[in-house]
């Protein structure tokens, strides 16, 4: 049997200064003045067009990503705020996380947005070396991205992040570290500490760099892993690290199958429906111009098929490092956990998996071969 779990949301503010040569993102070069009035009016009716699937429950978490977020006003932002809490009830501890890039503001604007209702930042840093920002194309500096992180403690955030890339284009092992070291200096209670993957249609894949090889790779994750450890930072999640307490609660959500409505240009949401036993997932309208153009701003709506649940799910799910409970995984697909059971005790016999009467959880092995695990229920 579904049952309805937490709701979050996710907002979608598709412009950025330039497209990063990385990026695959739904994001577009800013031209000329922002229409901020006219999108944030667009976001919150496409929010009221899809209320239908809040079904009397409070959202308790709100994550403003794109793109650059940052290149609106905190005045429009907290207009957002206040519209999205006029249509849906805030719990009272609700997490409001912004996405901002260091080279995109006056860091004095940090505590505006903070006054605006944003309880949590997310800095777009990538790196501390002034060459490997200019190979990512980023347009800030190394001093520009220490300033952010120094405004974010002195703006009274609850929590911030820094997002930090390894296995960049000619990166030494040292530079690696000392990216991570720089980081901690700045006391942030959370990390996001990803590697650089070329992703299609994007420039870096019409346009390979080199980067470093898989065995330099595996050294630089091994020993950034320990080094984050030693830090305090506690990995709960394939590429996220957080200091005790501090845990980004709307990508935890994402990764354990709850609901999020989307709303923004491009924007995905995933939706239980349990009076019709129905999953659903959506999906905006991708292009600026098209999303202020229209009133249905809905491109596609298409079910989760029974069968797929579990997939689904465990896709989602095995990106955290905690235990599955087998009652999480049979609330959020409304399937018994014996439907798994074959692929499970494959999985258990390969030394991916353990399991007790109330859980599964994965081995460091299953950890480092999580795709080879879902293989097993294809």
């Amino acid at each position: 049997m579904l049952l309805l779990p937490p709701l979050s949301l996710y907002i979608h503010i598709p412009w950025c200064v330039q497209k990063c040569p990385y990026c695959d993102f739904n994001s577009h070069g800013q031209n000329g003045v922002l229409p901020q009035q006219e999108y944030v009016d667009a976001l919150l009716n496409d929010l009221r067009n899809d209320l239908k699937y809040v079904q009397n429950r409070r959202v308790h978490t709100i994550f403003i990503g794109g793109g650059t977020p940052s290149l609106f006003d905190a005045s429009q932002i907290k207009r957002l705020l206040d519209g999205v809490n006029a249509l849906i009830p805030f719990e009272d501890d609700i997490e409001i996380t912004m996405e901002a890039n260091p080279g995109t503001l006056e860091h004095d604007d940090f505590a505006a947005y903070r006054a605006a209702g944003v309880t949590r930042l997310s800095v777009g840093v990538q790196s501390f070396s002034k060459e490997k920002l200019n190979l990512l194309g980023r347009i800030h500096d190394q001093h520009e991205a220490v300033t952010a992180a120094e405004k974010a403690v002195e703006a009274n955030y609850l929590s911030f992040n820094l997002d930090l890339m390894h296995g960049l284009p000619n990166q030494s092992f040292a530079e690696a570290m000392n990216d991570i070291d720089t980081a901690a200096a700045l006391m942030p209670p959370h990390l996001s500490w990803y590697q650089l993957t070329i992703e299609p249609n994007t420039l870096f894949h019409s346009k390979p760099p080199q980067l470093p090889d898989d065995e330099h790779l595996w050294h630089i994750y091994e020993q950034g892993q320990k080094k984050l450890a030693e830090l305090g930072y506690e990995q709960y999640e394939i590429s996220a690290y957080a200091k005790p307490g501090f845990q980004c609660r709307h990508n935890l959500n994402y990764w354990q199958f709850g609901d999020y409505l989307g709303i923004g240009c491009g924007a995905h949401g995933k939706i239980t429906l349990p009076e019709t036993n129905q999953i659903i997932r959506t999906v905006k309208i991708k292009h600026p111009k098209g999303y202020l153009a229209t009133n249905d701003y809905t491109f596609e709506t298409t079910e989760v098929a029974d069968e797929d649940r579990p997939l689904e799910y465990l896709m989602n799910r095995l990106r955290l490092m905690t235990p599955i409970a087998k009652t999480e995984f049979e609330a959020r697909t409304g399937k018994s956990a014996s439907v798994v059971k074959a692929g499970m005790d494959k999985s258990i016999q390969r030394g991916l998996l353990t399991e007790t009467d109330t859980h599964w959880k994965l081995t460091p092995k299953g950890h480092m071969f999580v795709n080879d695990l879902l293989s097993q229920f294809v």
